[in-house]
């Protein structure tokens, strides 16, 4: 049986909507699937990142995963490329991260999509369902991030594998 051609992005935004900032990846899938509606992209929601994961990301050229994060300054946005690293096998039902499943979408489907992280800092994991002032105030500057990303994989080539992308509001240099 043939494969269908894969979908150029895949955008997976998970965590918990009812926990405060840990809903950011959910707001930010939400708001996305409404934006890009009708281009090249494909957007699944989640509680959480489970293996079952592996068989989309195997039908696109590169994935973009949405989620808090618990380290950093609250709102700060970080953009990172990920390298895929098969999970032991005790560990994947419990700890599911992105470079597993794109380990799996290979060892399971050949496939090799790129993959990116963009996390926001939280300020709180609070039980709640509105995303603090430092988050929501990030948020429309991660769909700009994910907008330029993907009109880049929609108009040629995506960006060689070892390059970083994404606003860095700490004001590091890339080095």
């Amino acid at each position: 049986m043939k494969r269908p051609k894969p979908r150029k992005i895949l955008i997976v935004g998970y965590g918990n909507p009812l926990r405060s900032d840990d809903g950011f990846g959910w707001q930010a899938s939400q708001d996305l699937a409404v934006a890009l509606a009708g281009r090249e992209v494909e957007v699944i929601t989640c509680h959480q990142l489970t293996p079952e994961l592996a068989e989309p990301l195997s039908r696109c050229a590169l994935a973009i995963f949405l989620d808090a994060a618990a380290r950093g300054s609250p709102g700060q946005m970080h953009c990172c490329n990920i390298t895929p690293t098969p999970p032991s096998p005790e560990a994947f039902t419990h700890n599911c991260t992105p470079a597993h499943l794109l380990a799996s979408a290979h060892e399971l489907y050949g496939s090799r999509p790129r993959g990116l992280s963009i996390t926001v800092s939280a300020e709180t994991f609070a039980f709640g369902d509105q995303l603090s002032p430092a988050v929501a105030a990030a948020l429309p500057k991660v769909k700009d991030q994910v907008n330029r990303l993907v009109n880049q994989a929609t108009a040629g080539p995506a960006a060689p594998a070892g390059t970083r992308s994404g606003n860095r509001p700490s004001g590091r240099r890339e080095k």
